[in-house]
């Protein structure tokens, strides 16, 4: 084991201490019992070696000019069992919803059911290509319309954008939707530039109202966490084309005078666009119509199970109202009398003539359209009505849970998520990052930190709805032991928490400004140098 080239890659990255890995573990190996110790795969580079044997290719005349090899491309050479020890072990070092409660507020981390994994491996929808002939592919073009048939049954709404590949994509789907109508409407010289935000909103939301050209005007939020109305009011005016709201919000709360805000921007001649990140919270129970929203994107890794982290890969739908049906991204699905098709410009037949253009490469994510079209139908309505119940049992069990040991940061129940601060801490030399630290060593992945950013020192813990009691409970234990422990002035054990995880606690800070983004050899240092 390479554990010098190991140990300058750890002190690179800035890890407390400075030591090789067995030190930090306190064995010779550098393990700690079956979570074993693993040097980057470059590391365990034996050139020569492989994991599968080729033929020898036949000599030919080489079509690239004067350009030779000039030397190894620095793929790592190892055999078989080495690359699958190599995976398996850092797929150990990763915690995922497969181990346990994931409780980051704000995500939506919950148990992906397996039956949808296993209908989007189907043929013909796992195998498909976005460049096939319509006629090939009816049988996928028919369930994104059934999909987006029950997206507006859930919503109410009488339009939906299915392309849009994730959350924010769908943010930016429907601002573009609502400046398009908002020209349309006023011929194209409208003064309509500002966008109403709350404070308490998810950071793409203004990312991407300024993205589309709009400014940003922040609106504060009121003793109980929710949207300041007096405050929303008085920003009102024809120069304001939209407000982006989330509801359930960030606090984890209904906006309870949802409604009048929505009178109160149509008034006003804006419309009312509706960030749905949170619309788990609600599914099955509100219809985001019935609300006076004109626009809301639709998580649906958040909202219909699919896988969610890592980047991807995501699915972001938009559903409209009718004053922006419209005005909606190409490509769509229509059925007509020759089956299932896609408008793909303003110039076919079945377009409206009102399509802002085209918002990504194809349709959208055929795999997140199967896993959700697959959640929606098994549980049916009455189960998706359930999915928002238990989350909001699931939450306010926590919060009434830790509400004696720990600061709610606003009073009465919640929604989905409950939402602490860091004032329980205050006199204990404890921080909500230190706190966070020693969760990793209770074998939990820490909660939400800092945001939103409305309260200060923030904890915001989602245990959504696929927990169950016992798992609620054995988490609260957890928490309340922290909390207890961080009270009687035990600090040490969170400054230096985690020890139990492979590396210590990171100079976080020296590590974002001074990121190691290539792993160099130690022989090329040392020639280097010499």
């Amino acid at each position: 084991m390479n554990t010098q080239g190991r140990k300058t890659h750890i002190d690179a990255l800035g890890v407390e201490g400075g030591g090789a890995a067995s030190a930090a573990a306190g064995t010779i190996s550098g393990n700690r019992a079956l979570m074993l110790e693993e040097p980057l795969i470059f590391e365990q580079d034996s050139p020569g070696t492989t994991g599968v044997d080729l033929p020898e290719p036949p000599a030919v005349k080489s079509r690239l000019g004067q350009v030779r090899e000039r030397g190894r491309i620095g793929l790592p050479g190892l055999s078989e069992p080495e690359v699958i020890r190599h995976y398996t072990r850092l797929s150990q070092k990763n915690y995922a919803i497969d181990s346990g409660l994931y409780p980051l507020g704000s995500c939506t981390m919950k148990h992906n059911p397996r039956l949808n994994e296993k209908l989007a491996r189907l043929p013909g929808f796992s195998d498909i290509h976005p460049l096939q002939p319509e006629r090939t592919v009816q049988g996928a073009l028919e369930l994104i319309d059934t999909l987006a048939h029950w997206l507006k049954t859930l919503t109410g709404m009488p339009a939906v954008a299915m392309s849009p590949a994730a959350g924010a994509h769908g943010e930016l789907c429907g601002m573009m939707s609502i400046r398009a109508a908002i020209e349309d409407r006023d011929g194209g010289t409208s003064q309509r530039r500002r966008v109403l935000v709350p404070e308490s909103a998810h950071g793409t939301n203004p990312a991407t109202a300024a993205a589309c050209g709009f400014t940003v005007d922040a609106i504060p939020a009121d003793a109980t966490g929710r949207v300041d109305v007096e405050a929303l009011k008085s920003k009102l005016g024809d120069d304001v084309a939209a407000i982006m709201l989330t509801n359930p919000n960030t606090c984890g709360l209904f906006e309870r005078d949802i409604v009048e805000i929505a009178e109160a921007v149509h008034a006003a001649g804006a419309y009312f666009y509706c960030d749905g990140a949170n619309f788990n919270a609600i599914v099955g129970r509100v219809r985001p119509a019935d609300l006076g929203i004109d626009a809301m994107h639709i998580n649906l890794h958040k909202t219909f199970s699919t896988p969610h982290g890592g980047g991807g890969p995501g699915s972001g739908p938009v559903v409209l109202s009718d004053a922006l049906a419209k005005f909606v991204p190409l490509p769509y699905v229509v059925h007509g009398p020759d089956g299932f098709s896609l408008v793909e410009s303003g110039a076919d037949e079945d377009s409206t003539g009102k399509e802002f253009g085209r918002l990504k490469g194809f349709h959208g994510q055929m795999g997140m359209f199967v896993r959700a079209l697959a959640y929606i139908l098994s549980h049916g309505a009455d189960g998706l009505r359930q999915v928002a119940s238990d989350a909001v049992l699931n939450a306010n069990y926590v919060m009434a849970s830790l509400g004696d040991v720990m600061t709610p940061s606003f009073e009465g129940p919640c929604m989905h998520e409950a939402l602490f601060d860091d004032r329980f801490l205050k006199g204990t030399g404890v921080t909500t990052l230190d706190f966070a630290k020693a969760m990793i060593d209770e074998g939990y992945h820490p909660m939400t930190m800092y945001f939103p950013l409305v309260v200060h020192g923030a904890f915001l813990i989602e245990p959504t709805e696929t927990e169950s009691k016992q798992s609620l409970d054995a988490f609260i234990r957890v928490m309340r032991g922290l909390a207890e422990r961080a009270k009687s002035g035990d600090a040490d054990h969170f400054l230096g928490a985690p020890r139990m995880t492979p590396r210590r606690r990171l100079d976080e800070t020296g590590a974002a400004r001074k990121p190691v983004l290539r792993w160099v050899p130690e022989v090329e240092q040392r020639e280097a140098a010499e």
